[in-house]
């Protein structure tokens, strides 16, 4: 495959670092917000799309989930993302120069262990990798960086400190978005089906949705409810199963869901990432 993946923010982003471990034969396209990179994907700019959806230290990325399945995209694909966060320096400097350290909100409060030893004084930016980018034009030795490696290769900046995060398992997955479904079954390690509904307006309809997966077996391993339109009584819930629908157990968990339903959407079929157990 040759072409464009569109992702949200700037080069050197962990969205960026995604693109090029799970597709580097596509050229990475950075966008603006998350909506930029669906339309991408939507108008043919570009092949595929790479969207953050939740971390395993933060949870999910707000408003992801909602704007999904309005994206007339579908899943064709998961990435999970380590996340290591390293201390960027202009050329020259040393970890002793640095008095703050720019980057995203939430990464600050990944590695405040770190920043606290070295005296170090947190600054919210934009971005990681916008923050690097700000930062090397700056020029200044006693202002770092928190972002990728990645975006100290581009933006020309050295690594002063590795892996600095405070939890050593801190993930970020992603999915992989496309123009058209691909249900076949393909990876090693099994596949994971998507899906948003919402239930009928009648008693315990969440409750007995979801006993057809319990009795049939099916490992539900997501399940997410969100306001819709606005209001607190229109609620829609997100679902991550494992298993394709044409598996015996999974088609007769959906069947019975679909009962309960009053909306039932497939967002997308896809192998599970290895990385995911």
């Amino acid at each position: 495959m040759t072409g464009r993946i569109s992702f949200q923010g700037e080069l050197g982003a962990y969205s960026h670092q995604a693109c090029v471990e799970t597709h580097p034969e596509l050229e990475p396209l950075p966008c603006r917000s998350f909506e930029d990179a669906l339309a991408a994907v939507r108008s043919g700019e570009a092949d595929l799309g790479m969207i953050a959806v939740e971390n395993s230290t933060y949870g999910r990325v707000a408003d992801v989930h909602s704007l999904l399945p309005s994206s007339e995209l579908h899943i064709v694909g998961e990435a999970f993302v380590r996340v290591h966060i390293n201390l960027l320096g202009v050329p020259g400097s040393k970890l002793a120069d640095v008095r703050t350290a720019t980057t995203h909100t939430v990464l600050l409060g990944q590695c405040r262990d770190f920043l606290r030893l070295h005296g170090i004084e947190g600054v919210t930016g934009a971005d990681t990798a916008g923050s690097a980018q700000a930062i090397a034009a700056r020029g200044d030795p006693a202002h770092g960086a928190l972002a990728s490696e990645l975006a100290a290769d581009i933006y020309g900046l050295e690594v002063l400190a590795r892996h600095i995060e405070d939890h050593d398992r801190n993930t970020t997955r992603f999915l992989v978005m496309a123009r058209e479904p691909d249900e076949t079954r393909r990876g090693e390690h099994g596949m994971i089906t998507s899906f948003v509904f919402r239930v009928r307006n009648i008693p315990a309809a969440l409750y007995k949705a979801m006993g057809g997966f319990a009795t049939n077996g099916v490992n539900m391993t997501k399940l997410e409810s969100y306001m819709v339109g606005g209001a607190f009584t229109a609620t829609q819930f997100y679902a991550d199963i494992e298993g394709h629908p044409d598996d015996h157990n999974v088609r007769l968990a959906l069947e019975e869901l679909d009962y309960f339903t009053s909306e039932l959407t497939m967002l997308g079929v896809y192998p599970a990432d290895p990385r995911r157990h």
